[in-house]
């Protein structure tokens, strides 16, 4: 049976229940979906916790998804919950307030301890839930929990209802919104893709942008001081969104072969596809270590 979202604002389908969180605000009217990880030992032992009020603070979300694909809701999906922190994109602050909040269960970022790999709670992981990985904001090639086929199946399955349901305008992951001080739900997590189908975006199109400005420099890094890649971008020149951020993206220049690099979102606008002058391009690349391209 395919979940659904009531006319309480709460999931009903298999695999499916419902735990009240004391931890939340007043009304939300969702722009965003907003994903991470627990860092927690079990999908139980991180519904306790974001279930209980602490002196040092209470977190919450609204949805916690197993590794088995079973899910808590926590609170109506028209309620605020307490999952984004300090926060800001595209100039918005504070995400609480605009954001659903998924979590889902995944230990995280490992450390290696000898031969095997060890979460900060010190359970031992087998290789077989590992990957190796450069985390898309740099940091070098570090240890990190992988996500279940069904688990990420699920979560696609909760972004396109939550996207469609409450006309959701992005699908982002704590790392975007909380950039330096979060990096879940990591590159284990398939972030890109999962945001593209949620957002209706088939994955041999990714959207495309045009330049507005008269000139637009291209940089190196998601920073004003970073040396630029090639010569200013013309107004009208069409761009292929690769990374989106906060206030920049890396994007790849159309018709200027290999020409990629990030630009400021304040000068550059999407593209319907139906006012699109040139043909589609090629898939954006979204695996693979990305040595040097940090914001």
């Amino acid at each position: 049976m395919p979940l659904k979202i009531n006319d309480k604002h709460l999931l009903v389908g298999e695999g499916v229940s419902f735990r009240q969180t004391p931890n939340h605000g007043g009304l939300l009217k969702p722009r965003f979906l907003v994903l991470h990880y627990t860092a927690g030992r079990s999908a139980a032992s991180s519904v306790e916790s974001l279930c209980t009020q602490k002196p040092s603070g209470n977190a919450s979300a609204h949805i916690v998804l197993g590794r088995d694909g079973s899910i808590v809701q926590l609170a109506p999906f028209n309620q605020v919950t307490w999952h984004a922190g300090v926060s800001q994109w595209n100039g918005l602050v504070g995400l609480n307030n605009h954001s659903i909040g998924i979590e889902m269960d995944n230990a995280g970022l490992f450390k290696k301890v000898g031969s095997q790999y060890q979460a900060w709670f010190g359970k031992v992981y087998p290789d077989s839930e590992v990957l190796l990985a450069e985390h898309k904001h740099g940091g070098g090639v570090q240890p990190w929990h992988t996500y279940t086929e069904v688990q990420i199946e699920r979560a696609l399955e909760l972004a396109e209802l939550l996207v469609a349901h409450y006309g959701l305008e992005d699908v982002l992951g704590h790392e975007d919104i909380a950039r330096g001080r979060k990096t879940d739900p990591g590159p284990a997590f398939p972030l890109q893709s999962v945001r593209g189908h949620a957002l209706g975006r088939d994955q041999d199109e990714p959207a495309h942008f045009v330049v507005t400005a008269t000139s637009l420099n291209i940089r190196q890094a998601p920073d004003a001081s970073a040396p630029t890649v090639a010569p200013a971008l013309k107004k009208g020149t069409e761009l292929i969104l690769l990374e989106p951020l906060d206030r920049w993206s890396r994007v790849e220049v159309i018709g200027k072969t290999d020409v990629e690099g990030w630009v400021s979102n304040s000068y550059i606008q999407e593209v319907k596809s139906a006012l699109r002058s040139a043909p589609p391009a090629a898939p954006a690349k979204v695996a693979g270590k990305r040595s040097g391209r940090t914001r």
